[in-house]
């Protein structure tokens, strides 16, 4: 299902939410990438920024569309090591992505095959069709990590 670009972008979105958990920020990475070309790359900013919309997507696809010169990513993949919550979908969609690759699912506010599938609704005019479970190991355990150590420091 997964193919080798799929994987090596994987890990550079990897790569981002580790650098998200070492600055303290949930660590979620994404990579925009056309082919086997990079884009961009974000991680996670929410908390340093104060920043609602700090999600790793929404500034990777902020960062891939300034630098292609327009909003309309069609030829483009999104890959996201968390499934992309409600705001990252919409976003998604409203670029018009051609394909989101996703490691961990989330079961709580996934919107890319969890809770609900906002790239992939008919309801929408573009359809984004969603893979999910790239490397979900390794995505899990930053995660898994990620929520340990906060567990950890409320109960200190």
């Amino acid at each position: 299902m997964f193919n080798n670009t799929d994987l090596d972008m994987m890990r550079l979105a990897i790569d981002e939410a580790a650098s998200a958990a070492r600055r303290g920020e949930m660590p979620v990475g994404a990579v925009v990438a056309r082919g086997d070309e990079v884009i961009s790359s974000a991680s996670n900013t929410r908390e340093e920024d104060y920043d609602i919309a700090g999600h790793a997507e929404i500034t990777a696809l902020r960062l891939a569309a300034k630098k292609l010169g327009t909003w309309r990513l069609t030829g483009c993949t999104l890959y996201a090591t968390l499934e992309p919550c409600p705001m990252c979908a919409g976003a998604i969609a409203q670029a018009r992505v051609k394909r989101v690759v996703f490691g961990a699912y989330d079961p709580v506010s996934g919107c890319c095959g969890s809770v609900y599938r906002i790239p992939e609704d008919p309801a929408f005019p573009w359809y984004t069709p969603c893979d999910g479970g790239c490397l979900e190991d390794e995505c899990r355990r930053l995660w898994d990590g990620a929520f340990g150590a906060a567990r950890q420091e409320r109960e200190e």
